[in-house]
């Protein structure tokens, strides 16, 4: 059991958790930033960084963070979003974390594995049990949202 391949329901169940936990973690840290630090905040900490353009890229990230977080979270739109997600985190690991070296609490290794899980999605979609799924199911594409079922007859 250990070496066989997964099933599509196994692999649907495996995006779902990623997905929940993913978009947690983002929506978490972006509202944080727009919540807790404003856009002024928000812009004055990348600029201290060494972020270029911080007072755009700052809530930019936010933004992108807490409706890519939530975009992720229920599985809509989930290519696009962890795209956006995963475009944030080339951009913290190679403009913040990477002179830091991998460890924490300043190096990459935090940002590096959720742009692992962004990758993971963007690549594979939000599997069966998301919002994508069903409008794919309702329109009759399947494959759009990133639906699995088609390896079972394999």
């Amino acid at each position: 059991m250990l070496f066989r391949n997964p099933t599509a329901r196994q692999i649907n169940f495996g995006l779902a958790v990623l997905r929940l936990v993913v978009g947690a973690i983002f929506i978490t840290h972006g509202a944080q930033k727009l919540f807790v630090f404003g856009f002024a905040g928000v812009s004055g900490a990348f600029g201290q960084m060494g972020v270029p353009m911080a007072g755009v890229v700052g809530p930019l990230v936010a933004l992108v963070e807490f409706l890519g977080g939530l975009a992720v979270l229920t599985g809509l739109l989930t290519r696009l979003a962890s795209f956006g997600l995963l475009m944030t985190m080339l951009g913290a690991i190679s403009l913040v974390h990477l002179n830091a070296g991998f460890f924490l609490p300043n190096g990459y290794e935090y940002a590096l594995s959720l742009l692992g899980s962004t990758t993971l999605l963007t690549l594979a979609g939000a599997g069966a049990f998301s919002i994508d799924a069903l409008i794919a199911r309702r329109s009759g594409t399947r494959e759009a949202a990133g639906n699995l079922e088609t390896r079972r007859a394999a």
